[in-house]
C-alpha cells in the first residue's frame, strides 16, 4: 500500500460521498465515480465509500463491492480509501473480504446491530473481525453502542485497530477514551469527530484531542466545506465563527425539521450542485421541497458573506 493511501496516515477533510442510484433505484457506477473525481479534484484527505451518508444499510453487499470498487478505481492510489462495515460478526468479515476485493485501505465498522454482549462482546466482536482481514480498522461509537475507555485502550493494541470515530457526543467520555488510550501508549491512534455536520462541534472535539472530522457539507458545497476547515486549522476565530452564524447553525436547524435528513437533505443538496446522483432509498424519504430551497438560499448568502 503506498504511504498516503494509509488509514494511519489519515489528514485533511474527510469525504463521504453520497451512493448513487438511478431513476429505477439501481446504483449507478458512471454517477457515482463522477461524484467521486469531481470532490477528489477539491483535495480532500480520505475517501469513505459506502458508510453513513452514503447508505451502507440499504446496499447489498453485491452493490456494496461495486461501490467501493468504483471508489477505489477513481480515487487510485492519492488518499486512502475507507469501505463501511457493519452488523453481526459473520456478516461483518463477508463486508470486510468485500471491502478488500474492491481495494479498500480500510474499514469503517459501524456497531454490530440488535445484539448487546457488553464490552466483552464488543472486545469479542471487534477483535474476530480485526483477525479476519489485512485491513485497517475504524471503530464507530454511534446510537446505543457505548465503549468503556478501557475497551478502546484493549482494542487499540490490536495491530490492525487504527482508530476510534465518536458520533454520539459525549465529550466526557470522548476525553476518558483519549485519555485511556493515550496512557495505554498508543500515541499513533487516531480520533475522529463523527457528529452530524460535525463543523459544530469540531472546536470542542478538538480541544479533547480529537483533530479529525468528516463533513457532509463537502458532498455538496466543498467551498464552504474547506473554508472552515482551513479557518480552524489556522486558528481564524472571526471566519469560524462568521461560519458558524451564517451557515452552519442555519443548516442544523433546517436538517432537524425532519429525520433522516442528515443523509437525505446532503443528497438532495449533491442533486443540485450538478450530480445525479439520484434519490435516498426507503426507509429514508426525500425532503421536502420547499427545505431543499431554503438550504440553496443559504448557500447563496453564505457565499456572499465569505466574498
Amino acid at each position: 500500500m503506498p504511504p498516503n493511501a494509509s488509514p494511519r496516515r489519515l489528514d485533511g477533510l474527510l469525504f463521504f460521498p453520497v451512493t448513487a442510484f438511478d431513476a429505477e433505484g439501481r446504483f449507478a457506477p458512471g454517477v457515482y465515480r463522477e461524484h467521486v473525481e469531481a470532490r477528489l479534484a477539491d483535495g480532500p484527505g480520505a475517501v469513505f465509500a459506502a458508510c453513513g451518508t452514503g447508505e451502507f444499510p440499504a446496499l447489498a453487499p453485491q452493490e456494496y463491492e461495486l461501490c467501493v470498487r468504483t471508489a477505489a478505481e477513481a480515487v487510485g492510489s492519492r488518499v486512502p480509501v475507507i469501505g463501511g462495515c457493519g452488523y453481526g460478526t459473520t456478516l461483518a468479515k463477508e463486508y470486510a473480504r468485500a471491502a478488500a476485493n474492491a481495494g479498500a485501505d480500510g474499514l469503517l465498522v459501524l456497531p454490530p446491530y440488535s445484539a448487546d454482549g457488553g464490552q466483552d462482546g464488543l472486545l469479542r466482536h471487534y477483535t474476530a473481525l480485526a483477525a479476519s482481514t489485512d485491513l485497517d480498522l475504524i471503530l464507530y461509537q454511534r446510537d446505543t453502542t457505548v465503549f468503556a475507555p478501557e475497551t478502546v485502550a484493549e482494542l487499540a493494541q490490536v495491530p490492525n485497530i487504527v482508530g476510534f470515530k465518536d458520533g454520539r457526543g459525549d465529550l466526557d467520555l470522548m476525553l476518558r477514551i483519549v485519555s485511556a488510550v493515550r496512557t495505554a501508549g498508543e500515541s499513533g491512534f487516531l480520533f475522529f469527530n463523527g457528529m452530524p455536520t460535525a463543523e459544530m462541534t469540531q472546536l470542542a472535539y478538538r480541544a479533547v484531542g480529537v483533530p479529525l472530522y468528516s463533513s457532509a457539507v463537502f458532498c455538496f458545497a466543498p467551498d464552504i466545506a474547506l473554508a472552515f476547515h482551513r479557518a480552524i486549522d489556522a486558528g481564524e476565530q472571526k471566519t469560524v465563527d462568521t461560519l458558524i452564524d451564517v451557515f452552519f447553525r442555519p443548516y442544523v436547524q433546517l436538517r432537524h425539521k425532519r429525520p433522516g435528513y442528515a443523509v437525505s437533505l446532503v443528497k438532495a443538496a449533491t442533486r443540485a450542485a450538478g450530480h445525479e446522483v439520484g434519490a435516498v432509498r426507503a426507509p429514508l424519504t426525500e425532503p421536502a421541497p420547499e427545505h431543499v430551497a431554503e438550504l440553496l438560499a443559504l448557500l447563496d448568502r453564505t457565499r456572499a458573506a465569505l466574498r
